[in-house]
């Protein structure tokens, strides 16, 4: 209990945002896959939840509100790239109740700033890929949250291509192919400004 306050003065969050089951855990928001995994492997408090057809461990969770929920990415294009999701498996975004997109947005804008003050990012993506024409592969809407830096990509719309090829990756597992998630992964360095 001490940690997770702790976690909640960092992240601004005062006792009425706790009241309000609002439940974070920044560990989760790192750069390093080796640091993740050893840290998704000590437990969680949060229940497994469906991501379309996957699930997900409650051990990927990091931040959770009663509709919506969200992860960690297993093809993050820069650090701290995670996913917020409804809870309930939904997957248009005209399908969502008014409750869950404000709710669903309400937690990208706190994940967001948290992620962005914790890589030290200046700036932040949001993007839904809304349908499969859009690139939406996993049918469950989600909104990747990116924080972003000077030069993290060479054309600034270029952040969009690298999540499309992510979702190629989820497709592919879809029907069947295992997912290989060192597959032409780039460690990526930012350099303080």
């Amino acid at each position: 209990l001490r940690r997770l306050l702790h976690q909640q003065r960092l992240l601004g969050l005062s006792n009425r945002s706790a009241a309000h089951h609002h439940i974070w855990r920044t560990d989760y928001l790192t750069p390093s896959r080796q640091t993740s995994t050893a840290r998704m492997a000590a437990g969680s408090e949060y229940a497994a939840r469906k991501f379309g057809p996957w699930d997900i461990r409650g051990s990927e969770v990091f931040a959770q509100t009663a509709l919506s929920f969200a992860f960690v990415n297993l093809k993050p294009v820069v650090p701290g790239h995670v996913l917020v999701s409804p809870m309930r498996v939904v997957q248009r975004f005209a399908d969502l109740s008014a409750e869950e997109m404000a709710d669903m947005w309400q937690l990208a804008q706190k994940v967001g700033t948290s992620a962005e003050m914790h890589f030290k990012a200046e700036s932040l993506t949001f993007a839904i890929q809304d349908g499969p024409y859009a690139g939406q592969t996993v049918p469950h809407v989600h909104i990747h949250v990116l924080p972003r830096r000077a030069g993290d990509f060479k054309k600034n719309d270029e952040v969009y291509d690298a999540i499309d090829e992510g979702e190629k990756d989820m497709s592919k597992a879809a029907a069947g192919e295992p997912l290989d998630l060192d597959k032409d992964r780039k460690v990526r360095q930012h350099c303080a400004a």
